[in-house]
């Protein structure tokens, strides 16, 4: 009988029996598809609780995000409007404005929530 996750050992007795469960052809709509199903959602939950992550700094989202798209830091400046506001926001001497974090929400798909932390 599956219960709340409350210890850590619990929580690594979970992984190993959701890792063990991936190994399986397991089909849909089983019982073992049903307990995976539920092993997923009892991790998590435990995970947000006892293992939060972070946002990333909005900085290191957008090196991160050109990087993952294969863009240039020239495109960066395109997309901010100037080269030199690039420079001026990756040196600390300018911050985001409102105008570009939308900008770069449209274009980059990072989160605007991301965007908007303090760095």
């Amino acid at each position: 009988m599956l219960k709340p996750i409350k210890t850590e050992q619990q929580y690594d007795g979970a992984l190993a029996r959701v890792y063990d469960l991936m190994q399986l052809d397991v089909k849909e709509g089983s019982a073992l598809s049903d307990e995976l199903e539920v092993l997923s959602i009892l991790i998590k939950d435990y995970e947000l609780a006892h293992h939060p992550v972070s946002s990333p700094n909005p900085l290191e989202a957008i090196k991160f995000r050109l990087d993952q798209m294969g863009m240039s830091e020239k495109e960066l400046a395109d997309i901010l409007g100037y080269r030199s506001r690039k420079s001026e926001i990756f040196s600390g001497k300018r911050k985001l404005s409102l105008a570009m974090i939308r900008k770069l929400n449209e274009v980059l798909h990072i989160p605007a929530q991301v965007l908007i932390q303090a760095y």
